[in-house]
């Protein structure tokens, strides 16, 4: 593991997605811990910490990629990061319409009812 590279993923995953869901996710337990440290090392910190894409932008295209795969999980929890990143509910709306368009009515029927979930989640956690 670069200690570098997994130090930047601890930092930018807790900025977008908060200190409890990070200490909980990648804290794990022995059978997970070895898959969070790879998350926040390379989908953290070496993709995230990377400079061509701003972090709004990397929620945006997550947004649409995993509403696309159905990952209502995944999904759920990229919302709110998306609007800790500034995405507005309105930007993720029309992220939703483009997966319909690309991906599929019902993967956006989805992601429309899992993004209203966390809409309220969030406003709930502020």
């Amino acid at each position: 593991m670069d200690q570098d590279t997994y130090d930047r993923g601890r930092q930018i995953r807790t900025a977008v997605l908060g200190e409890a869901y990070v200490a909980q996710a990648a804290g794990g337990d022995d059978f997970t811990k070895p898959f969070q440290d790879l998350v926040t090392e390379y989908c953290w910190g070496a993709v995230w910490g990377r400079e061509g894409l701003s972090r709004k932008t990397r929620s945006m295209l997550n947004l649409a990629m995993i509403a696309t795969l159905n990952r209502p999980n995944e999904l759920r929890t990229h919302v709110k990061g998306a609007l800790t990143n500034g995405v507005t509910r309105e930007e993720i709306r029309e992220v939703l319409m483009q997966v319909a368009i690309y991906a599929g009515v019902p993967a956006a029927v989805d992601g429309f009812r899992i993004a209203r979930e966390a809409f309220a989640e969030y406003e709930a956690q502020r």
